[in-house]
């Protein structure tokens, strides 16, 4: 894609979005449909514009077409590395008519949509100077043993309508740079910004390594079973999640499942609420509070609970929130209708069942998918606000007593994907998050440790596997150990 016609997402806005006709990736080439589902803008809750129903000769297209293109993608690893830095390169240069599309579809501010872009391109260029040497086990007179890995075949990828265009990264460029092929299936809300990039990188791969599909379901259940499909990552709920391994498992597909968290933070009797407030605050709101490595409860000291609560709530107060195509604006609305009401009506039970807004607490007036950033006091272990993952805009603040108590009060969860200790002795501090059961655990910071080097994943229901690093990178590859005579000396 141009600069010019870059420049035009930003320029023409919504109106050249919704003007525009998106297209599926299928075998290196644009398809089209006969049939197409509406887009909502969030931002308003009217249609956007439509996308591509795939087809299920569509479907079975693009995955045939991966299957085919397997064979000559994985003999060369250094052209692999090449085409992932031209990724990069495409992607960056592209961040604008990308964050725009994702905004418009997905409703996060535009500046956070254009980082994800660049974010993005991060992921591939790290994955393109990965060493994938193979591992020598013997090499003497007696023989010759090392361990290689292999790439599996197809793998689907599905990505969730919270993070339409970083997630694409995490699962492709491990993927490709493995020698495997792809067909990705994007979230039915947010499905453009994967087409956009289907439309981008189409000049720079071979036909068939990379497609994008895009439908309602049943069709990601239907790229499950294929049984041409090798791998699947997913990333979503854990409901559907355990959906996902079930029918993985009667082919004995490899999976990779990065589900949901009910994140923890706990903060130590030696800090303030002047000093952690304001970086708690966004640790547990960042997109709407929808992504599943944020802080979802905060425990804090019983005797400063209430300084927290009102320190959390004033930051609450001034943030600008609005569509996020408007400069300025800090928090977007949330991205489905259905996510809206889920929220709204949990905010509304906790409410009725005790639980005190110090701000918040209810969906804004107007058109749109609003709902004020809230935090809930007066509550505790065994809520439903404190159990349940809420994904959205509300964060329940916690009194303890007892550094051990709130330990095992963390940990008594199903989930275990990320957690975060707060203190001003970062030792004392980081004592305390190594005993948290979770994937990632970080002092002072909630997702530290979210880089395209660090492994990724939890414990119990937040998954299995982890995505990013090299352990990520071997998720999507099967060890085989080589053996024979010594190696003849020249």
């Amino acid at each position: 894609m141009t600069e010019a016609s870059t420049n035009q997402y930003t320029r023409a806005g919504l109106e050249h979005i919704a003007l525009r006709e998106f297209t599926m990736t299928i075998d290196g080439q644009a398809a089209s449909s006969g049939e197409w589902f509406d887009v909502i803008n969030p931002a308003t809750g009217q249609v956007l514009t439509r996308a591509p129903r795939c087809s299920e000769e569509q479907r079975d297209r693009a995955v045939e077409a991966a299957h085919r293109a397997f064979d000559h993608w994985r003999t060369d690893a250094s052209f692999r590395r090449e085409r992932l830095l031209a990724i990069a390169d495409v992607l960056s240069a592209n961040a604008e008519a990308l964050g725009a599309v994702m905004t418009a579809e997905q409703g996060k501010p535009l500046p956070e949509s254009i980082a994800d872009a660049h974010r993005s391109a991060d992921w591939f260029r790290y994955f393109a100077d990965l060493d994938t040497s193979a591992t020598v086990i013997q090499d003497d007179a007696d023989g010759f043993v090392e361990v290689v890995r292999k790439p599996l075949g197809v793998v689907v990828g599905i990505i969730p309508w919270n993070s339409p265009l970083l997630l694409i990264a995490w699962k492709t460029a491990p993927a490709l740079l493995a020698g495997n092929t792809i067909v990705i299936k994007p979230s039915s809300y947010t499905p453009l910004t994967a087409l956009l990039v289907g439309e981008i990188l189409r000049p720079l791969l071979p036909a068939g390594v990379f497609n994008i599909v895009s439908g309602k379901e049943p069709l990601g259940s239907q790229l499950l079973v294929h049984p041409l499909v090798r791998k699947v990552s997913f990333t979503g709920s854990t409901e559907v999640g355990k959906e996902v391994a079930q029918n993985a498992a009667a082919d004995l597909k490899r999976v990779t499942l990065e589900l949901g968290g009910n994140d923890a933070a706990i903060v130590l009797d030696d800090a303030s609420p002047d000093e952690f407030a304001r970086d708690l605050f966004w640790a547990a709101f960042k997109n709407n509070g929808q992504m599943c490595a944020l802080i979802k409860r905060l425990y804090v000291p019983e005797a400063q609970r209430a300084e927290y609560v009102e320190a959390l709530a004033a930051v609450a107060r001034e943030v600008r929130i609005g569509d996020g195509m408007t400069e300025g604006v800090q928090l977007g609305p949330l991205t489905t209708r259905a996510q809206l009401k889920s929220v709204r009506d949990l905010a509304s039970y906790s409410i009725s069942a005790g639980a005190k807004a110090a701000t918040g607490g209810k969906p804004l007036e107007g058109p749109g998918y609003f709902f004020e950033p809230t935090i809930l006091t007066g509550v505790t272990d065994g809520d439903r606000i404190v159990d349940e993952e809420q994904f959205g805009p509300i964060l329940p603040v916690i009194g303890y007593s007892d550094i051990e108590d709130v330990l095992w009060r963390a940990n008594n969860s199903m989930y275990g994907l990320g957690g975060s200790v707060w203190g001003v002795d970062t030792d004392r501090a980081r004592v305390v998050a190594a005993q948290l059961e979770s994937g990632q655990a970080s002092v002072n910071h909630h997702t530290r440790g979210i880089l395209p080097n660090l492994p990724f994943g939890g414990f119990k229901w937040s998954g299995l596997g982890v995505e990013n690093g090299i352990w990520g990178l071997d998720a999507f590859s099967q060890v085989q150990t080589l053996a024979g005579p010594a190696r003849k000396t020249v």
